[in-house]
């Protein structure tokens, strides 16, 4: 028998989950020493359950605010039961649910009483990630080797010991020592994150946390269904223009979206999207996808809780090849620079 709902714990652990996140995010910001991330912000904690659904983010930079949950869930099916207490894996791999190759991620799972509960991560942009041209960002790229290191998942930290070669492999491949401080910063935030949902089980117990959690989702997603419910069913229609793909002066290429609202959903198409560029001005799909969550965000209730309940409403459709998309190997660094274009 399932444990009865309190109203009044649900609305609790919402801002605690909240609460947790901007912790995260401070101990973050307190403990980096690039000016990118101390000062500029550019990167993201939350909050994941066992399954990779998001509890809970931070706003700091928008365009990464939905970017760790694909990969959260990427790396469950990656791993499998091969995840322990005490590990730690880092990520950046745009080929993976990745959205930038300078935003490397560090994910921490947390257990219970040895059951997987859930997961703590951030993500941030890092000052040097290796490739040809130091700082990421290198306009004649036209493949990812040529933009930076791939890092898909891979344990840095296995049961709590640190693997000195995997680390060591890393960052003999990234020009500035200061980057390896800042990946020490975010797995610091993680176990901020990791103590205080812990914190939360301990206290109120696994089931009660789940029951609460599952209602808070559903209740999250009525709230986003009944702001859809506001617009007029229809199809909707926009298009955008991208000037100069990196190699071709002159250049241009299309973004064209199509949004149908039906009843108390909403879909987003960019099917007619022109193809990927031949340079490093592509767009990946976790990126292209954020964008479009959070301009959508901008029209609605801005109370609505920031977890999986409010993204089940929204279905979106990018496909592979397309300049918002691109296939692999294509370059892509410069991809985050298109979100105003999705907007």
């Amino acid at each position: 028998m399932s444990p009865s709902i309190d109203k009044v714990l649900v609305s609790i652990l919402r801002r605690r989950f909240k609460a947790i996140t901007d912790e995260m995010s401070i101990a973050l910001e307190k403990t980096t020493r690039s000016p990118i991330l101390c000062e500029a912000k550019d990167f993201v904690t939350g909050l994941y359950d066992a399954e990779g659904k998001m509890l809970e983010q931070t706003e700091n930079l928008p365009i990464l605010a939905f970017s760790l949950a694909p990969v959260c869930k990427y790396i469950i099916d990656y791993y499998g039961d091969d995840i322990y207490p005490g590990d730690v894996i880092f990520h950046n791999d745009v080929f993976s649910m990745g959205n930038q190759n300078n935003d490397v991620a560090a994910f921490k799972p947390i257990f219970h009483d040895e059951i997987l509960v859930g997961w703590a991560a951030c993500k941030g942009h890092q000052a040097d990630i290796g490739g040809a041209v130091q700082g990421g960002y290198n306009p004649n790229a036209t493949e990812v080797w040529q933009e930076a290191l791939r890092i898909p998942p891979i344990k840095v930290y296995e049961k709590g010991k640190l693997r000195k070669d995997v680390w060591d492999l890393i960052f003999a491949n990234i020009r500035l020592p200061i980057v390896a401080e800042d990946m020490k910063a975010e797995i610091g935030s993680c176990v901020v994150g990791e103590r205080g949902l812990k914190a939360i089980i301990d206290r109120y117990g696994f089931d009660i946390f789940e029951s609460h959690k599952k209602y808070l989702f559903d209740s999250t997603e009525k709230m986003m269904q009944a702001e859809i419910k506001t617009i007029p069913n229809g199809i909707y229609k926009g298009e955008s223009t991208v000037f100069y793909d990196g190699k071709n002066p002159g250049s241009t290429y299309k973004i064209r979206v199509s949004i149908e609202v039906m009843e108390d959903n909403i879909t987003f198409d960019y099917t007619a999207t022109d193809a990927q560029t031949p340079g490093f001005v592509n767009g990946t799909y976790t990126s292209s996808a954020s964008a479009t969550i959070l301009t959508f965000l901008q029209m609605v209730n801005p109370d609505i809780p920031h977890n999986d309940g409010m993204i089940r409403p929204i279905k979106i459709t990018i496909p592979e090849g397309t300049i918002l998309n691109a296939s692999y190997p294509a370059a892509t660094t410069y991809g985050n620079h298109l979100c105003p274009n999705n907007a």
